[in-house]
């Protein structure tokens, strides 16, 4: 039985609207709070200067949002890069001497998308995408708790399973209850408070962003303490830690790239790795923006390439970190209901200022406030719906997810990305060995174009899918016949439905003869 086409209203367009709405000036705002503690953690995490995580931030905001192919995507320094930067700055013998690799790992970004190498997201599975996000929520929940309580001993932007302290993301939970401050947990704790139970606030209260709420308020707190109850001080340990000295000691704090470091051969080997991981990260973060977009709307990861290409080489040349799309931002940006890309320009804008000129202001937010605003985005990714999504969708579907969302949290991004994969070949492979292979496709009578899907399709099938559906032309009509498919792959499906829930922004009818509706729990969102 064919499906009637569904009109959805999706802005498809490469280019930014000329001026933000008043929502993506409330979601940068969020994005801003959520990116400040990370940008200043990883930056310590990865034996930088502060003031490098800083600079990160501002061009991931300003240029790559600006560049962006995403209308939600937010890029920064990323914390699946910070081991790779403290072996980087040992072996190097500095953090100047690193920055070379940065721009050339930039320029080698640009050649990327100029070779169109984005093509390689397509072929990541949604259960894998999906176990990533709730492993990375997952792992913010748990080390967002010791800052909550103001245990402050690892860095907030690291999300290693062993820290730097020697203790891991679950022995730091049994010394953060030994350490606790009284101060810092009534911050964290109200904090929380006012994050979930925000929704039930008055309709004109919840126009301010809940975020914003809560670290004014845990700021506040945390400025009267000293008078109303001294022994529950926040020492200033426990606070932001922007560098102070205003713009010309900011500027004069920059670091210089180490240029007699491209002399060196380990400096190109640092630049393509930095290259290559850098890439697979802000693709694997633009595949999981897609799914988390209410508008389901497209995003070329030819161009982010090369957008993330150019906010490298700049950022390395201004002494900042290497950057990434960065799923705990993308995810707090949607959450906070942003639009278009021009919440994560402002933000980038918002944190501009704030190292120019709101250093010592900014210095007075206690880390505990910040916390509860990542520990609410982690749960957001990590809620017990999605694992029960998951199980419903059977077994194909649950264990890759659970492979690696266990594998993530348990090593790093990139290892459990791997685990997830192999596991999802696996079952794949399985499969493929019992169905035959897919047929064909061709336009026929008076349908400018008719798709017929073959008789086995999985997601090794997906890139020439999309690939197929995106060569449709705009104001065109387009069937998708599934009736000889015998087993159509979850992520195809999904990808057809997110092509007929996009199809009205391009003018584009589409007809659907026997393709399935989504499973519950599945689809691009949580």
């Amino acid at each position: 039985m064919s499906s009637p086409p569904v009109p959805v209203r999706a802005d498809r367009s490469p280019h930014a609207p000329a001026r933000p709405t008043p929502v993506d000036f409330g979601a940068s705002v969020v994005v801003f709070l959520v990116a400040l503690p990370l940008c200043l953690g990883i930056a310590l995490a990865s034996g930088a200067p502060l003031v490098a995580g800083v600079v990160s931030g501002v061009v991931g905001g300003l240029l790559v949002g600006a560049l962006s192919s995403s209308h939600v995507q937010v890029s920064g320094p990323a914390a699946g890069l910070t081991s790779i930067m403290v072996a980087a700055v040992a072996s190097q013998g500095s953090y100047e001497a690193v920055l070379p690799a940065v721009i050339v790992a930039g320029a080698l970004q640009l050649a990327f998308g100029a070779l169109r190498a984005g093509f390689i997201a397509r072929f990541v599975p949604s259960s894998v995408i999906k176990g990533m996000l709730a492993a990375i929520g997952a792992i913010i929940v748990l080390k967002q708790l010791p800052h909550l309580v103001g245990w402050d001993a690892d860095a907030m932007g690291d999300e290693a399973f062993v820290q730097a302290d020697r203790q891991n993301t679950f022995t730091e939970l049994l010394v953060a209850a030994e350490h606790i401050q009284g101060g810092a947990l009534l911050v964290g704790a109200l904090s929380l408070v006012l994050l979930f139970g925000w929704p039930k606030a008055p309709a004109a209260l919840r126009k301010v962003p809940a975020p914003l709420i809560a670290v004014l308020v845990g700021t506040g707190i945390a400025e009267l303490l000293p008078f109303v109850a001294p022994a529950l001080s926040i020492d200033p340990s426990h606070r932001v830690a922007l560098p102070s000295g205003g713009p010309a000691a900011l500027i004069e704090g920059l670091p210089r790239p180490d240029w007699a470091a491209l002399g060196r051969s380990s400096t190109w080997v640092l630049a393509v790795t930095l290259a290559v991981v850098a890439s697979l990260e802000t693709l694997l973060s633009l595949e999981a923006s897609l799914k988390l977009d209410p508008q389901k709307r497209d995003a070329p990861a030819d161009r982010e390439l090369l957008a993330q290409g150019a906010g490298n080489l700049l950022s390395g040349l201004l002494g900042g970190l290497p950057l990434t799309g960065v799923v705990v931002r993308t995810s707090a940006n949607i959450g906070a209901g942003a639009r278009t890309r021009w919440s994560a320009v402002l933000h980038g804008l918002w944190l501009l200022i704030a190292a120019l000129a709101l250093a010592v202001l900014l210095n007075r937010i206690p880390l505990a406030a910040l916390s509860a605003v990542l520990f609410q985005v982690g749960w957001r990714l990590a809620q017990p719906a999605l694992f029960r999504g998951a199980w419903r969708m059977g077994t194909a579907h649950f264990i890759p997810f659970l492979a690696t969302f266990l594998a993530i949290l348990f090593t790093d991004l990139l290892v459990g990305i791997g685990v997830g994969l192999a596991v999802g070949v696996m079952a794949i492979l399985r499969e493929s060995a019992r169905v035959p292979a897919l047929r064909e496709v061709g336009p026929t009578g008076s349908v400018l174009t008719r798709l017929a899907l073959n008789e086995q399709v999985t997601f090794l099938h997906k890139a020439g899918v999309c690939e197929r559906l995106a060569a449709v032309p705009d104001g065109g009509r387009v069937e998708v016949d599934a009736t000889g498919c015998r087993s159509l792959d979850l992520d195809v499906l999904e990808a057809l439905h997110s092509f007929r829930a996009g199809a009205a922004g391009r003018g584009v009818e589409v007809r659907f003869v026997g393709v399935p509706e989504l499973p519950s729990g599945a689809g691009a969102g949580h």
